[in-house]
């Protein structure tokens, strides 16, 4: 198929106006857009076609309140590595849709699967988990094309929640997801808006 220009800025579009959504609605997504969440995901590149993303569709309100539970812990530790007005700018800070988010996705990475068998990952085994990173990024890409934020929780703790989901020894978390329609429009990405950090440009070295 040949790019033309309206797909590069479409895809120009989605990369700059992807949301990292914490402000969420509570009404259900349509099974049929969970759907095309998932079938996004099924699309993404991953080493030797391993395809070593393990995702849990988290609905039991037990495992939900242990997963707030591992947040609102490991949050208040984080907290204290700030002092003064950095801790409390840091405790002002949304973190987490965890309370309203219809859709949550615990997101593991299979370390040993058998697909692929072995192609391109012996010497850096690593790819597994980028490649799980690629899909969630494929799935990221795609909510935000069809209005549907997504929020990534990483104020968690891995063998906690590992053991909260009976995860096999061989699954390694990679991430939780809060998905959902956002409780209001606004594009300007949270840590700018509260003025934690702006962006910095990376420059590519040339060697």
């Amino acid at each position: 198929m040949q790019m033309t220009e309206t797909h590069r800025a479409a895809l120009h579009d989605l990369l700059r106006w992807r949301r990292d959504v914490r402000h969420f609605r509570p009404d259900p997504l349509p099974e049929a857009m969970v759907e095309t969440l998932q079938a996004a995901m099924e699309m993404a590149p991953s080493v030797g076609n391993a395809r070593p993303w393990r995702v849990i569709r988290v609905t039991d309100d037990t495992l939900r309140a242990g997963v707030r539970a591992s947040f609102a812990a490991c949050n208040a530790q984080a907290a204290e590595g700030y002092e003064g007005e950095a801790r409390q700018a840091y405790l002002a800070l949304k973190l987490a849709g965890l309370d309203a988010a219809p859709l949550q996705l615990a997101v593991f990475t299979e370390t040993a699967p058998e697909q692929g068998r072995g192609l391109g990952r012996r010497t850096m085994p690593e790819t597994l988990e980028q490649s799980t990173a690629m899909a969630i990024h494929a799935l990221w890409l795609t909510a935000r094309a069809h209005d549907v934020g997504l929020g990534m929780v990483s104020i968690l703790d891995p063998a906690e929640i590992s053991r909260l989901f009976d995860a096999p020894e061989t699954w390694r978390f990679s991430a939780y997801l809060c998905l959902g329609r956002a409780e209001f429009d606004d594009d300007t990405p949270l840590l700018h808006r509260s003025g934690w950090q702006e962006n910095r440009e990376t420059d590519w070295q040339t060697r």
